[in-house]
């Protein structure tokens, strides 16, 4: 018998949080730290390399609940009636750190193929499924890395904050386990004390590695959800750049309307909007 799951694959992959990830015939690949997973919708399989537990799509929230709290309006109704298993997902934390500092102004293709470089460069090389990989560089390695090193990898500016970034967690400065127990505005602070991560990036990392549901990412693409189709409630929302002030004052508003599940809503609205745009994904 086929193992049915109501997680839908291709929109969760697909919609902004990962990177690493490529599908092959029917499989989706990613790398995953230093695990490599493997993950076919029809029958449902998840597979790790490390052949450890992982909660990845995060199958312990009571989606129904959360989904029912966060359909505020007629549009966040349709969005995920239109996108039924879109699911959050728990990646691997340094990954995440690293890929979202990379993500700033830049596409999804750029930031894969930075990715991919940092990968093969300071990754580790392993076979699984008769293929080969790269894992994602440990924390020492890339915290020891020189720029020159970091540059070849076409980071550009972001190769100092990658490298100031890996030292912060190498040296204990940034700990994981710690950021997961803090309250969201005590670990928001501590990430945004690292060279590099602002507002939404470390919204990022905290919605999609660090079980802060309540972090609500805001760049251009959720500044023009607002303001097209919020504008009512979120009365002062522009498509200017946010000053520090006014990212916290419009995080109230979004958690006073969407509820402490916010960060739900907004995968679901950026998923939809970039979908509406034809926007590529992975």
């Amino acid at each position: 018998m086929q193992k049915i799951s109501t997680i839908n694959l291709d929109f969760t992959i697909n919609s902004g949080q990962v990177f690493l990830w490529d599908k092959i015939g029917n499989e989706w690949i990613g790398v995953n730290g230093q695990d490599l997973l493997i993950a076919s919708q029809k029958p449902f399989r998840f597979i790790s390399s490390l052949t450890k537990t992982t909660n990845f799509f995060r199958e312990d929230d009571d989606v129904e609940k959360i989904l029912l709290n966060i359909s505020k309006d007629e549009l966040v109704r349709r969005t995920v009636k239109r996108f039924r298993g879109l699911r959050l997902i728990r990646q691997d934390p340094f990954q995440c750190y690293i890929s979202f500092i990379c993500s700033s102004n830049s596409s999804i293709r750029n930031i894969k193929l930075m990715l991919q470089n940092l990968c093969k460069k300071f990754g580790r090389q392993i076979e699984f499924k008769k293929r080969n990989f790269f894992t994602f560089p440990e924390v020492k390695t890339l915290a020891n890395a020189s720029m020159k090193e970091l540059l070849s990898c076409g980071l550009g500016f972001r190769a100092k904050y990658v490298r100031d970034a890996a030292k912060a967690v190498d040296s204990g400065r940034i700990d994981f386990h710690l950021l997961r127990r803090d309250d969201y505005k005590s670990a928001l602070e501590n990430l945004k004390a690292v060279s590099g991560i602002g507002n939404k990036v470390a919204d990022c990392i905290l919605l999609f590695s660090l079980d802060k549901l309540e972090a609500f990412p805001i760049d251009r693409w959720t500044q023009r959800i607002l303001l097209k189709y919020y504008s009512k409630i979120f009365h002062d929302i522009t498509e200017k750049s946010l000053t520090e002030n006014k990212y916290n004052y419009l995080h109230e508003k979004i958690l006073e309307y969407f509820g402490p599940n916010a960060g739900y809503a907004q995968q679901f609205l950026f998923k939809m909007e970039r979908d509406v745009n034809k926007k590529s994904w992975l």
